[in-house]
């Protein structure tokens, strides 16, 4: 019994050493944080840009943007739409970057990330996630383990995740899909309490070390949801810039407005109630924009989760309302819709955030070089 014990302690113990050798690191960190990240910004440089390029080219008649330059199987491409077909495999290969693969793995990612979103649908995003990482780790494990690594390590890579994309891609983008309609018909049923709960909850997001984007992206999070969505990052974004002026001055207002919020992390850590005011902002943003002002995002889900980031959110606002004007949905952009724009994201958040700190500074939970950005 104890020499079984010990064998089994020792086999476990070489699996141990080789995983750490092959540096397959089994940890939330690496895959909720880095590799989640790291598929939010292969989103942003293959669709989100792609849209920006074709809402560019359409709105200021930019030629060279609007002209196909590409047909593929009868569908013609702008420069803006290839961007966007090749978001599968900017989201694998971003993924594989982050969690440290060899360039033979990287490269046979690009497949691997095509045939998955292909095959995920609409819920895409999470199956690429989940299949990227999957299929990242197995092939840095045979990673120049043989003298045929040239062959072994794509076939492996591509192999188990393309195999595992025909077995998991189209349930887990289905299953992403219907949590994110499940959101939104629940938003558009109760926009007051939906408005707050996912105002509140995506802005949380955005500020911690984990992806809003890619969370917005995975479950499609588009309509008075999407809208309830960006409000919620706006407050956070600009409350925290706004807030910690004093603080920051005009460099800090720049890096969290049109940044990330993110970099308020050490000192929420430290001081938890400085992330009262913008939570509250959000809280009362949120409603705001699915009940007064219906604030909807038809653009790319992606911006949904973005906020003020390089003004993706508002970008996406726009794109998705020229989106609807095309399609005959909406008439025209009201000034209406302006004003709910700019109040939602720039203004309300920014009043309120620096209102609630001025009320914690004054009762002493919030010090001065409580929210100094290192």
């Amino acid at each position: 019994m104890t020499s079984s014990k010990s064998t089994a302690g020792r086999i476990f113990a070489a699996i141990k050493a080789f995983f750490i050798r092959k540096n397959v690191v089994l940890s939330g960190r690496r895959y909720g944080v880095d590799a989640l990240g790291a598929m939010a910004q292969g989103l942003f440089c293959s669709l989100l840009v792609g849209t920006i390029l074709n809402t560019l080219g359409s709105q200021l008649h930019i030629g060279f943007l609007t002209t196909a330059i590409a047909t593929v199987k009868g569908t013609e491409y702008t420069i803006g739409g290839l961007a966007s077909a090749m978001v599968g495999p900017a989201m694998a290969v971003a993924i594989g970057h982050a969690l440290a693969a060899p360039p033979m793995v990287l490269f046979s990612l690009i497949p691997v990330g095509f045939a998955t979103n292909a095959i995920g649908g609409a819920g895409g995003p999470l199956a690429v996630y989940v299949v990227a990482v999957i299929a990242s780790e197995a092939g840095k494990l045979v990673s120049k383990e043989t003298k045929i690594d040239i062959l072994v390590t794509p076939i492996v890579t591509i192999l188990v995740g393309v195999g595992l994309a025909y077995l998991i891609a189209a349930p887990i983008g289905t299953a992403a899909s219907y949590v994110g309609k499940l959101i939104m018909w629940a938003t558009d049923l109760q926009p007051l309490l939906m408005g707050i709960v996912v105002s509140v909850l995506v802005g949380i997001a955005l500020t911690l070390p984990i992806s809003s984007a890619a969370i917005c992206a995975a479950l499609g999070l588009t309509g008075l949801a999407g809208g309830a969505a960006v409000a919620g990052c706006c407050a956070q974004m600009v409350g925290f810039a706004v807030m910690s002026f004093r603080e920051n001055r005009w460099g800090g207002l720049v890096s969290q407005g049109i940044g990330t919020s993110m970099l308020q992390m050490p000192n929420i850590v430290k001081n938890p109630r400085v992330w009262i005011p913008p939570t509250l902002a959000s809280a009362i943003t949120g409603p705001l924009a699915t009940c007064l002002f219906k604030l909807q995002m038809n653009g790319a889900a992606v911006n949904s989760g973005m906020g003020t980031c390089g003004f993706c959110g508002q970008i996406g606002v726009y794109t998705g309302w020229v989106a609807d004007i095309e399609a005959g949905l909406k008439a025209s952009i009201t000034a209406m819709d302006w004003i709910g724009l700019v109040l939602i994201c720039f203004v309300l958040p920014a009043v309120l955030s620096w209102a609630f700190g001025l009320v914690l500074r004054r009762i002493g939970w919030i010090k001065d070089g409580d929210l100094k950005l290192n």
